[in-house]
């Protein structure tokens, strides 16, 4: 059977994974909505695997990324785990070679990466204003009663100027209210808001920084293309959306894992499709040994202790063998 290897995104809003071939290309990818049980969605997209691609390929390597990919690398058993920045900026090299600059816009946070001849120069990331991520956008959308996936063709049907204050979501919200309010059209108000938020995001993430073209725009929000016309505004560049703009994450982490396998020569630690059916139970404690008083992140399956983190001294990570 052929060999193909798998990226997994766990985050805050959703569950992306990728399988990749021998030769990069995808040959399936899932986007599945958490709804704030990521183990329990992570598990659905295992089965759904099973079923697409058992019987075709035999996966040699996985890789996590995201927000949850300590938890959910330990439960599938992965091979590599890498933080979101080095696993989008690997997806975008590999995929868009000419980029220079990446705009990440996801669930709960934002990120603008760096790069320079295949390589991350530097990087930002907001994890704490929700301004302009898929949330909040989901938020908005539900309120004036828009599918979000019509959300950009609204923006794109504009025909007047409206200035939201978007520099947080509690104004920009109640920005919105006092525009409608005063009569304006839906349409004009999004495509105000698209444009707030991209003025927010680059004022926040590119300051201070010199950002320069190809620009490429991934994550979820990328699905808006309001947001892209307001970025090419802003730049007065054209933006790129990938193919795979939704799950770029996944994919970088899954070229990684390829990489890995290849280089290394090892045998894949995958535990297999079971996985899916594993009885897995995340808990914590804190430690009182001494007055760091560290929380630690205890991991079951089936009842038995597979792996600890989170101390700082490594007592309870290197107790782990000897359970």
């Amino acid at each position: 059977m052929n060999k193909v290897f798998l990226g997994i995104d766990v985050g805050s809003v959703s569950i992306n994974v990728v399988v990749i071939d021998d030769e990069y290309k995808v040959i399936s990818k899932q986007y599945i909505r958490s709804n704030g049980q990521p183990l329990e969605s992570t598990k659905q997209a295992i089965r759904n695997l099973r079923k697409e691609i058992d019987a075709k390929y035999n996966v040699y390597g996985v890789g996590t990324t995201g927000s949850g990919r300590q938890l959910i690398g330990m439960m599938i058993g992965a091979d590599v785990i890498k933080n979101e920045i080095t696993a989008h900026a690997t997806a975008t090299i590999h995929y868009v070679p000419e980029a220079r600059t990446i705009f990440e816009i996801g669930g709960q946070d934002s990120k603008m990466i760096f790069l320079k001849d295949g390589l991350i120069t530097d990087f930002a990331m907001n994890t704490v204003c929700a301004a302009g991520t898929g949330s909040f956008l989901d938020h908005q959308a539900e309120r004036l009663g828009i599918p979000i996936q019509e959300f950009g063709a609204f923006a794109k049907r504009a025909n007047k100027k409206v200035r939201i204050a978007g520099r947080c979501t509690v104004f920009a919200e109640s920005d919105m209210i006092s525009k409608q309010q005063f009569g304006f059209s839906k349409e004009d108000i999004i495509k105000g808001l698209c444009e707030a938020l991209v003025r927010n995001y680059l004022n926040n993430l590119g300051r201070g920084k010199k950002i320069h073209a190809p620009y490429v725009f991934q994550g979820g929000v990328a699905a808006n293309d309001g947001i892209r016309v307001a970025f090419e505004k802003e730049l007065g560049q054209k933006v790129i959306v990938p193919e795979h703009f939704d799950v770029m994450g996944a994919l970088g982490v899954a070229v990684l894992a390829k990489e890995y396998i290849e280089f290394t020569k090892e045998i894949t630690k995958f535990r297999g499709y079971e996985a899916a059916d594993v009885d897995f139970t995340p808990t914590s404690f804190e430690c009182s040994g001494c007055s760091n008083l560290c929380e630690v992140i205890k991991i079951e399956i089936n009842g038995e202790v597979i792996a600890m983190w989170g101390d700082k001294c490594g007592k309870w990570t290197n107790s782990v063998k000897a359970i």
